[in-house]
């Protein structure tokens, strides 16, 4: 039986303690293989086997109502209503009445005027408690806040006891908005997925959902409109906006012949694209997914706020207790006064303030990644990658271009002879000598063709046995070759084990890379270089950026052992195209991809993915990941030690219900506040 990945949209879920609470009590079901709610953008995913689906979605919907009944559980994620505007209304109203009751000359009227404030702005909180209790569930917020405020009543301080509930509640509301707005920016930065195709059938353009196209159809992509699905084009050319991919504003052209990806605008001309991937297999679907799940893998912190809070509370609630028990027994504090202590012991005793702020603060970083074409795949990662001390980097295509030419040429039949065995391969130095030979090929002449990793390839033409590829391999074959002398590339070529000549082969190093290590060099420890390119090469392009550690000459499999050696204590990142380095991406503790766009290998493969071939944004990456995990350290020391001040102030009676509110909303808002920074990079 298959196990499926399913998700359902939690709408008004915006309490981080309660979604804890339901993540826990969905783990619980025997048909759930694994759960994770994600209080951001209120969605619920979770692993079962098929066939349980609509079992699990029913005890979801009583789980929810349980513990919290306002929200709503949908298979489809639809908008919720703004019901700001008329909480909005109750808090005005009820600062209106303390007002008046202000004003009372006459204390009791003035109290009536209060407790009228009271019921309006908390009777639903009330409600919700006595529901809570008759369900079991004591240590809930609701619950709390009803204690304390109903113990102010019961001690005759009605203007506390209102002004406690409307600050509570003011708090609340703009804790819910500013979760609102952070989910709506991040929503934004990704808002790439496409709403509708065109498909040519028929010498007719229908317009249907994307996830219906099939491979080799061909849609047509209006000005304005975004680009669908992957595929290449076949008619038409125009200016590409890629920059929700990217994070670049630069438009990239497009002509007949070439590739294009899901999720760009196509900006002035009018392409016709024959699809060859299904939607699923799509890049923008991909991208989606990653940015989807990043709160699935959890870090360390965050699993330390949950444990946290689940003691957190009950420890406090239980020191109230107690507080109220042997203040009286063992000193000259009143039993009232006692009682309204520990009514600021239960205040203070939420800890939404940590469970809603350090995901939020992750979110938003990997958020204000994205929007620079940076997909990070997790808060476990932005944890990693904060701490990382040692990089190691390819070198074609990641600090070079990767867009070989030819430079130089010995051998009279030395091109002709490389191109017909590189005919078939995709190897960007391949590519340079298909392109330097101007005449046909004739395919019907290559019989076998067969790659040595590492050494290059050996080719059975009608004429004879061709080899092509770099000194070892003619070492292999005991061909005697020249010394050459020269920077570049040295590709050989043998013909029936007899020596034919030489091709040097250039590539250009980065515009950004030697600023790129300058700025590296300011939290990386050591910079290192694993290429398989010769000795000499390798040196003159680290001695042209600035890398002094430099591992030439190594095979695929010798960069794996490479790697395993300069594995240690420090955290070690290896950048390269996340294709061909798939096993030293996946050795490393962090992975990172180069010019990603467009390469499913690249997104499976790494652990943050570059979408372009932007060096600057490896550094721009970690500077992120260190921001989000300061802003995290100060979140925590900030509201943990606000609560702890307030609870040993309250115990010595120095502080009041007031201060006691503001340890608990007003240090949520300031945490909350704190985080959506990250969503600036």
């Amino acid at each position: 039986m298959s196990e499926t990945k399913n998700k359902v949209t939690l709408q008004g879920l915006s309490c981080a303690n309660c979604a804890r609470k339901i993540e826990d009590r969905i783990n619980e079901l025997p048909e759930v293989k694994g759960c994770n709610i994600n209080v951001i953008n209120s969605s619920c995913t979770f692993f079962s086997n098929e066939n349980d689906n609509e079992l699990i979605l029913e005890n979801i919907k009583k789980i929810v109502k349980e513990i919290e009944p306002d929200v709503i559980v949908l298979k489809e994620d639809i908008k919720e209503k703004d019901s700001f505007k008329i909480r909005q209304l109750q808090i005005l109203i009820g600062v209106i009445l303390i007002v008046i009751g202000l004003f009372m000359n006459n204390k009791a009227i003035g109290n009536i005027f209060y407790l009228i404030s009271y019921v309006l702005l908390g009777y639903e909180i009330i409600i919700k408690a006595i529901k809570n209790i008759l369900k079991g569930n004591l240590f809930d917020e609701n619950f709390l806040m009803s204690l304390a405020t109903l113990v102010a009543l019961y001690l005759g301080e009605y203007l506390e006891a209102a002004s406690v509930m409307i600050f509570y509640q003011f708090g609340e509301l703009f804790q819910d908005q500013a979760v609102s707005t952070s989910r709506s920016n991040i929503t934004s930065l990704m808002d790439i997925r496409p709403d509708y195709a065109n498909v040519l059938k028929d010498d007719e353009v229908i317009t249907i959902n994307p996830e219906l196209v099939k491979i080799d159809e061909i849609i047509i992509v209006k000005p304005g409109e975004k680009i669908p699905l992957d595929g290449i084009v076949i008619e038409g050319s125009s200016m590409l906006d890629t920059s929700s991919l990217t994070g670049e504003s630069i438009p990239r052209e497009v002509y007949k012949d070439e590739n294009v990806i899901s999720g760009c605008l196509n900006l002035n001309g009018t392409l016709k694209i024959k699809v060859t991937k299904l939607y699923e297999e799509s890049t923008v679907n991909k991208i989606l997914e990653l940015v989807e799940n990043t709160s699935s893998r959890k870090a360390k912190t965050e699993k330390f706020i949950t444990k946290f809070s689940k003691v957190y509370t009950p420890i406090v609630v239980i020191s109230a207790l107690l507080l109220t028990i042997l203040l009286p027994l063992f000193s000259n504090v009143s039993f009232s006064d006692s009682i309204k202590r520990a009514a600021i012991f239960l205040i203070v005793s939420c800890p939404c303030a940590l469970v809603l702020s350090i995901p939020l603060s992750f979110y938003s970083g990997i958020g204000g990644l994205s929007k620079m074409g940076v997909l990070v795949k997790g808060s476990t990662i932005v944890e990693t990658l904060s701490k990382v001390k040692r990089i190691v980097f390819d070198k074609t295509g990641t600090l070079t271009k990767g867009k070989f030419y030819v430079d130089e040429i010995k051998g009279e039949d030395t091109l002709r002879l490389s191109a017909y065995a590189e005919y078939n391969s995709n190897h960007p130095i391949a590519k340079s000598i298909l392109s330097a030979y101007k005449d046909d090929i004739d395919i019907n002449l290559i019989q076998e063709v067969k790659e040595h990793a590492g050494y290059g390839i050996e080719a059975r033409l009608k004429e004879g046995t061709v080899l092509v590829g770099n000194k070892k391999l003619m070492d292999k074959h005991n061909i005697i070759v020249d010394d050459i002398d020269t920077i570049g590339t040295i590709v050989y070529v043998s013909k029936n084990n007899n020596y034919v000549g030489y091709i040097v082969i250039k590539d250009k190093i980065k515009d950004d890379a030697k600023n790129t290590v300058k700025l590296l060099k300011d939290y990386i420890n050591h910079i290192v270089m694993l290429t398989g390119d010769n000795e000499t090469v390798s040196k003159m392009v680290g001695n042209e950026i600035g890398i002094n550690e430099i591992y030439s000459d190594t095979l695929p499999n010798q960069k794996v052992e490479v790697l395993k050696s300069l594995l240690d204590d420090n955290i070690t990142a290896f950048v390269g195209d996340g294709i061909n380095d798939a096993p030293v991406l996946a050795l490393s503790d962090i992975g990172i991809a180069m010019g990603a766009m467009g390469s499913d290998a690249a997104i499976e493969a790494a652990d943050v993915v570059i979408m372009d071939d932007s060096l600057s944004k490896i550094p721009l990456a970690i500077k992120q990941s260190k921001k989000t995990m300061n802003i995290i350290v100060s979140n925590i020391v900030l509201a943990i030690g606000i609560k702890l001040l307030v609870l040993l102030l309250s115990a010595f009676g120095f502080t009041s219900m007031w201060l006691a509110i503001f340890a608990d909303v007003g240090v949520s808002i300031i945490c909350i506040l704190n985080s959506i920074r990250l969503l600036t990079v």
